[in-house]
């Protein structure tokens, strides 16, 4: 869990500095950065909960 708190915290902060740029440059690739960001952050979040949820049915 520690390690999703993390990943959580960094993907707020790219996502807050590119926002940030865009609105200072509205440059709308800044925009594309943070959706990046925030599509990377759930895929890896979704796929460290699937693999916790794995290892309590292992343990069961």
């Amino acid at each position: 869990m520690l390690i999703l708190r993390i990943l959580a915290l960094l993907a707020a902060f790219g996502i807050a500095v590119s926002v940030v740029s865009w609105i200072l440059t509205r440059d709308r690739r800044y925009l594309g950065i943070a959706w990046r960001i925030a599509q990377a952050a759930f895929a890896i979040a979704l796929l460290l909960m699937v693999f916790l949820v794995g290892e309590r049915l292992i343990v069961l």
